[in-house]
Parts: structure tokens; sequence; C-alpha cells
């Protein structure tokens, strides 16, 4: 593998260019700038290229330009992978709530640019199986998508299942390594897990509960959507835990209230598979 300082000799050779040269070019952009820092004798990139000295970010940024290369990639000849900002962040846990200032116009990331025609906004679904084509842009914070761990899902806006705790329209990360249902008495709605269920008729993000071969598909109780009792895993598959989401707190209405509603009576009276969807 390739040392950086060889990596910057061959990106210099490529363009016939000698270490005077080089030089030259330097101190031109030094003059133009007024910056000193900007100038690289022959003597300072030979030492680049053979010794492994690391140059300072003003001669980086200098060769960068001279090179006709991105800045970003020869911080990557370094070690210093800005695509990998957005994992660090989740390193470095400042104690504080605090703003994220950070630039979001640079690097690159793989994302969605076209969807399979039958994707359907008013439903829930696995955003994965839904991409047709994913294309290179410069949103940064992107980068994490790409993380095989996760998968990403997007509620739909006919789906109120986990209403109001997950608002339709809004899109979750879903952590595949936790399929596994927990159970347990929770002290609030908040401390529930929340998993990411595909059904024969759809996806759903609901609260879980499994017994003697089926599972129990639980809606919010403020929510107009009946629970569920289905088979598991036969009809019902358990994707993963919603680990984090993305929802809009605005322009967003309360949903109509149901034309009738049964009775508890009649409810506990009726044959289980009547009542099993």
């Amino acid at each position: 593998m390739l040392s950086a300082g060889k990596k910057l000799r061959e990106l210099r050779e490529h363009l016939a260019l000698t270490l005077r040269d080089v030089e030259l070019a330097s101190t031109a952009l030094a003059e133009s700038r007024g910056i000193e820092e900007f100038i690289i004798n022959p003597s300072r990139l030979s030492d680049i290229e053979t010794k492994g000295v690391i140059p300072s970010i003003y001669r980086l940024y200098v060769l960068s330009v001279i090179y006709r290369a991105d800045f970003t990639e020869l911080l990557r000849f370094f070690g210093v992978d800005l695509s990998s900002t957005a994992a660090d962040l989740s390193i470095c846990k400042p104690s504080k709530t605090h703003r994220l200032e950070m630039t979001t116009g640079k690097g690159t990331a793989h994302v969605p640019v076209r969807f399979d025609p039958g994707f359907d906004i008013r439903r829930s679904s696995d955003l994965g199986r839904m991409i047709e084509n994913w294309g290179v842009v410069p949103l940064q914070f992107l980068q994490e998508l790409s993380k095989k761990k996760y998968t990403y899902a997007y509620i739909g806006t006919e789906d109120l299942t986990m209403y109001p705790l997950l608002l339709p329209g809004s899109f979750v990360q879903v952590d595949e390594d936790r399929s596994r249902v927990e159970e347990g008495k929770w002290r609030s709605e908040f401390e529930r897990p929340i998993y990411f269920v595909e059904t024969r008729e759809g996806h759903v993000c609901c609260w879980c509960s499994v017994r003697r071969g089926e599972i129990v598909l639980q809606s919010h109780p403020l929510s107009p959507v009946p629970p569920r009792i289905l088979k598991h895993p036969q009809e019902a598959e358990v994707i993963g835990q919603v680990v984090g989401v993305a929802m809009r707190l605005v322009e967003w209405y309360a949903p109509d209230e149901p034309e009738t509603q049964p009775s508890p009576a009649a409810s506990e009276d009726e044959p289980r598979e009547l009542r099993r969807r």
C-alpha cells in the first residue's frame, strides 16, 4: 500500500511537475493571498514525499490546488476521513445540550436517487427495498446510512399505529441486531421498545409481545388502530427495534374519531379467530 508521500508524488509526476515547478506555483499563491505559509520549497516537498513528513494545512491546501486534487482526498491520504465525521460525533459526547455547527456540504455520501414506482407514501415501508438506485451526492452526514447494521423505514401518512408517539410521515432508524422482542414492565411509554414488523399486509411500527407462537402488535392507547394478534413468525417477522426517529412537529392534525366503538363486553365475547387479522 502506497504511503501518503508516495501518493502525493504520483499526483505531481502525473502532471509532469518538478519540485521547482511546485515551489514557483506555491510562491505565486503565497504572494497572491498574502500567506507566507503557502510556500513549499523543494527540500520540504522532498521530505514530504520520501521521509514521511506531514505537511501543514497550508501546504496541503496548496498541493491540492496545484495538483488539481480534492483537498478532502489529500486529507484521507493522511488518515483524516471527513466522511467519518458523523460516526465520530457519537464518540465525542459533550455533557451539555448544544448546537451542531458543522459544514454539511463537504464530502460525498450514497443516497437514494430513484425509488420503486410502487412506493406509496400512505403506507409504511422498508426504504431499503423501495430504493432502485443509489447515487453519490455531496451530503456528508448521510454516510451513516451505509451501515449494514441499520435499516431505514418510512411511516405512511395513513399509518396511525403509534400516533401520537410516532407521527405519520416520519422516518425511523431500525437496529436489525435487536430483532428479539423484549418482555418487561416499562415505567413509561418512552421506555418500552418499538419494533419494525413486516406482515403479509405490509410494514408497521408498534409495541410487541410474543407468547405461544403468537405476536401481539400493540398500537398506542391514543391511536384509533386496534391491536392485532398474528402467528409468529409465519405471519409477522420482527425486522428490528426502532432506535432513532426524524419527524416534523408542525402541520399535523389529530386523526378523526372512529364512527363506532365496540363495547368491551362485545369484544371479549367475540371468537378469537375473528379478532385475529
